[in-house]
């Protein structure tokens, strides 16, 4: 079903993604943080959900037009690889301004009182477009359209992608102790992070864009 280059370089290029300390990794340190693992496992497991909710959506849409026709499949395809390019771009220049990261939105983060926590995960991934944005530009470049079960194609490599997250969130919870603070109080730490991951995307978008279509 699935091309084997394309699906190493979306596992790799997914696992990296995963690691990089973004808004939803930041959120489930911050539970953690405030009211111990449970509540960080909570959240974790929140955003999962959250995270599903996106690809069954996008699979829903966007398998039906990319399942009929070829010129959709590719319009798809070369939009997504441009927006990768952007956020790659966007990514290095929010790193280098000298008031990114800064403290005040860290402790930005969605309120961590007395709120359930795992519908409080839910909400806040459901409700964060970019999350919506990046699956619909991601997941569609290492679809083969050929193969066909392109929604289940989509569900499956979307279901990666959100396990990995959240494999990473775990991981951040296990090691909150001394990893956590890293992440929370470094922000040159943070500025490498985002800078390596802007230019995977950059290099990832370049690529879809310029390898042949499938």
């Amino acid at each position: 079903m699935f091309d084997s280059t394309r699906l190493l370089l979306f596992l790799s290029a997914a696992l990296l993604l995963a690691v990089a300390a973004g808004p939803g990794m930041l959120y489930v340190l911050a539970r953690s943080l405030a009211g111990g693992k449970r509540e960080g496992v909570l959240s974790a497991l929140g955003t999962f959900l959250g995270g599903m909710v996106h690809v069954f959506a996008a699979a829903l849409g966007v398998s039906v037009i990319l399942a009929r026709s070829a010129v959709a499949f590719s319009t798809v395809k070369y939009v997504g690889a441009a927006y990768l390019c952007f956020l790659g771009v966007r990514m290095i220049f929010d790193a280098r301004k000298p008031e990114a990261f800064s403290q005040d939105d860290l402790d930005a983060t969605p309120s961590v009182g007395a709120r359930n926590p795992l519908w409080q995960g839910v909400a806040t991934e459901v409700l964060n477009p970019k999350t919506a944005l990046f699956f619909l530009s991601f997941i569609p470049q290492f679809v083969h359209r050929e193969a066909g079960h392109v929604f289940l194609q989509f569900v499956l490599l979307g279901t990666v992608s959100v396990v990995l997250n959240t494999s990473a969130d775990l991981i951040v919870i296990l090691l909150s102790g001394p990893l956590g603070k890293r992440i929370r109080s470094s922000a040159a730490f943070r500025r490498r992070q985002r800078t390596l991951t802007g230019a995977i995307m950059i290099g990832l978008g370049t690529y879809l864009a310029t390898s042949e279509s499938r």
